[in-house]
């Protein structure tokens, strides 16, 4: 019976370390700036708490075999109640910790906001001065990734692509569900809602291709909206785009309204001009003709609210004038 526990016990063992063989650990080995630094903040942040786990757990197992009923060497003092060196171990170790965890994440909250634009390249290298970043328009479709390129003036569906150490600003939307944009060798994961604007700011250090996916859960073809990402050179990238203008296709609205449809496991889609606006209408839900923009909304209501409040205003003064001015 005990080898049959201790069989058994090696064989799953054996299957846990061969599934996790498989395993792609890119969280801990990243290709870009930010994310080294959002890994060097995981690894610091779990030395740190290890501090305080590690000798606990040793601490415990040796307590457990030195205080063990057989053992008539250990001294017993059933009467011992407080040690004053004991408590201020107990309690400014993880006051220190916890100080030193504190100050890491209010540090690296700041630094590594995605809205923040990058001031460095790699730990070694800041960004010149006269390097615009690239900017990439993000769309989260059901279930596929759309990227434009204002700057270059094509599209792409399911394929990402940026010059190596080059930053890159992405400004993300999303049809319909909200879904998050996340390439695990660049930077951290953001959302993409309908409506609304978020950006990230990343940057790839080393030459590649990379998996992007979402990581929030958008219906029945969410586990296959995944995309590859080409870190290039700038030759390289240049060519890339020449390949897309070769396309020949043009993503107009129209076109966009056929590609909005729900689909799974879209194949890489190329176009070589883009309705300039495009973006501008996703993001305000104004793709189809006649329907107005939710920033004309919003601009309209206001400016009716402020019209009222205006109203509101002039009768209440005059209702003060009319009373002399004051009131008693």
């Amino acid at each position: 019976m005990q080898i049959f526990k201790y069989l058994r016990g090696v064989s799953l063992t054996l299957l846990v370390a061969a599934l996790l063989s498989g395993c792609d650990a890119v969280v801990m080995s990243p290709s870009g700036d930010v994310a080294v630094q959002q890994r060097d903040l995981i690894v610091w942040s779990t030395i740190l708490m290890l501090l305080v786990i590690v000798p606990v757990i040793v601490l415990t197992l040796w307590f457990a075999w030195r205080y063990r009923e057989s053992n008539t060497d250990a001294t017993y003092k059933p009467d011992w109640t407080h040690s004053t060196v004991l408590e201020l171990v107990i309690w400014a170790v993880p006051l220190l910790i916890i100080i030193a965890l504190g100050a890491m994440t209010w540090v690296y909250t700041h630094k590594l906001d995605p809205y923040r634009p990058l001031d460095r390249i790699d730990a070694s290298t800041p960004v010149p001065a006269d390097l615009e970043p690239l900017t990439v328009e993000v769309v989260a479709l059901d279930w596929k990734w759309l990227f434009i390129y204002p700057e270059q003036g094509i599209a792409t569906v399911n394929e990402l692509a940026a010059p190596v150490d080059h930053p890159i600003r992405f400004k993300i939307t999303a049809s319909t569900m909200m879904n998050s944009f996340f390439i695990p060798a660049m930077a951290g994961q953001i959302y993409a809602m309908a409506g609304m604007e978020t950006k990230l700011h990343g940057v790839i250090n080393e030459p590649g291709v990379y998996q992007g996916l979402s990581a929030n859960y958008s219906g029945a073809g969410y586990s296959h909206m995944k995309f590859q990402f080409h870190g290039l050179s700038e030759a390289d990238f240049q060519a890339w785009v020449d390949k897309n203008k070769a396309s020949g296709n043009t993503l107009s609205r129209e076109v966009y309204k056929e590609l909005e449809v729900p689909s799974i496991k879209d194949p890489v889609k190329r176009y070589a001009s883009v309705d300039p606006t495009l973006y501008h209408a996703i993001l305000n839900r104004c793709v189809d003709p006649g329907t107005v923009c939710m920033e004309d909304m919003m601009y309209h209501s206001g400016h009716g609210k402020q019209d009222a409040d205006s109203a509101d205003g002039h009768d209440a003064h005059a209702g003060h004038d009319a009373h002399g001015g004051h009131h008693e």
